[in-house]
């Protein structure tokens, strides 16, 4: 077993899991429900992990990890109707709530 993946958010550490999963690889998570020890323990020692199970299939595991992580199908835009500049997180312009068309349109 290798460990794959650990950050201080569990809901990355999750997420990480459940794409690795779907790609077909096999994941155990460790310190699950260490969360509580913080202060007898480092908050380091408390982080979860991910562990790959199959130690061959640690190159593809990787490959998965970086493409999920290195994403860049979103685009920040312009609101049409205010010119204000908007996050790809934003559906919606935050400063006059118009709807982003060209999100629409792809």
């Amino acid at each position: 077993m290798k460990l794959i993946y650990t950050n201080e958010n569990r809901l990355l550490v999750s997420n990480i899991k459940n794409i690795l999963e779907n790609a077909g690889l096999v994941i155990i998570l460790k310190n699950e429900f260490s969360g509580a020890g913080v202060g007898d323990l480092s908050a380091f020692d408390t982080w979860m992990e991910a562990w790959l199970v199959n130690d061959e299939d640690y190159q593809k595991a990787m490959n998965v990890i970086n493409t999920s992580l290195n994403n860049t199908n979103y685009i920040d835009w312009v609101c049409d109707k205010c010119s204000e500049s908007n996050t790809s997180a934003f559906e919606l312009c935050w400063n006059c709530q118009h709807e982003n068309n060209n999100a629409l349109a792809s």
